[in-house]
């Protein structure tokens, strides 16, 4: 795929399945039919192809730096040899070209590629159709090795495995959320991420790694809890937390009243 920027020349047909994806497009399929996904484009909003608010340093809306592309790609390759279902990473290329920003430094632009079974993440359900999602829901029976009678809590299967994995490998993903799986329970995102192998370059940044894994669990709590609202789903909370205490997430040590 040729990389592209939004709004700077060109004729690429790309596709947004929403506003939440920020700075990622579709930008073709595969020969097996999976999405290709570019990231780092510019804003999926606004009229700009940049803004930088300031408050992530060179961190900037729409843009992607070549570290946090770098660190996608590598724990995206981590995670994916783990045998947890996520993207397949495709490659980083850093532009030829220059952007100033407000407080005097240049930056080059990256694009991250990769490819997706799923263009849809979680958090999209309000602007796909209930035929949409049922289309992709009813993919996730191949998934389903306990025989659940609901689908959320097929899904609740497949997360909570997956953090266990994780957290089995001391991998914190750090950004657990609906906007970071797809509706074929794909796992993306990793650039706030950290292994032993890729561990953060700030100590600080480093030190702090351990406290943030105990939140992972409820984050995907809260995915479990959105699948269910938007399904239409009952859930039965007591069926969740025996699940998340089967993989060794005990709620119960958490207590406080």
């Amino acid at each position: 795929m040729l990389p592209y920027l939004r709004f700077i020349g060109g004729d690429k047909e790309t596709f947004c399945p929403s506003p939440l994806h920020g700075r990622s497009y579709v930008v073709g399929r595969t020969d097996n039919g999976r999405y290709v996904v570019s990231k780092g484009n510019g804003l999926s909003y606004t009229q700009h192809t940049y803004l930088h608010t300031g408050e992530f340093y060179d961190g900037t809306w729409g843009l992607l730096l070549r570290q946090d592309a770098e660190r996608d790609f590598v724990m995206g390759q981590e995670i994916e040899a783990l045998g947890i279902k996520t993207n397949h990473m495709e490659y980083v290329l850093e532009l030829d070209m220059e952007i100033n920003l407000p407080n005097g430094h240049k930056v080059k632009p990256c694009l991250l590629q990769y490819d997706v079974e799923c263009p849809y993440r979680i958090s999209d359900a309000a602007f796909m159709s209930q035929e949409e999602i049922q289309a992709e829901v009813a993919k996730w029976g191949q998934m389903n090795e306990r025989g659940y009678g609901k689908a959320h809590m097929i899904a609740a299967y497949v997360l909570i495995r997956n953090l266990r994995i994780l957290h089995d490998h001391n991998i914190l993903h750090n950004a657990i959320s609906e906007q970071n799986y797809t509706w074929a329970l794909e796992l993306l995102d990793f650039e706030l991420a950290c292994s032993p192998s890729h561990p953060y370059i700030s100590e600080d940044d480093q030190r702090h790694v351990k406290d943030l894994f105990p939140r992972e669990i409820l984050q995907t709590y809260v995915i479990i809890n959105y699948i269910a609202g938007v399904l239409r789903e009952d859930i039965d909370f007591a069926e969740v937390d025996a699940l998340f205490a089967e993989y060794g997430f005990n709620l119960k040590q958490f207590l406080v009243l």
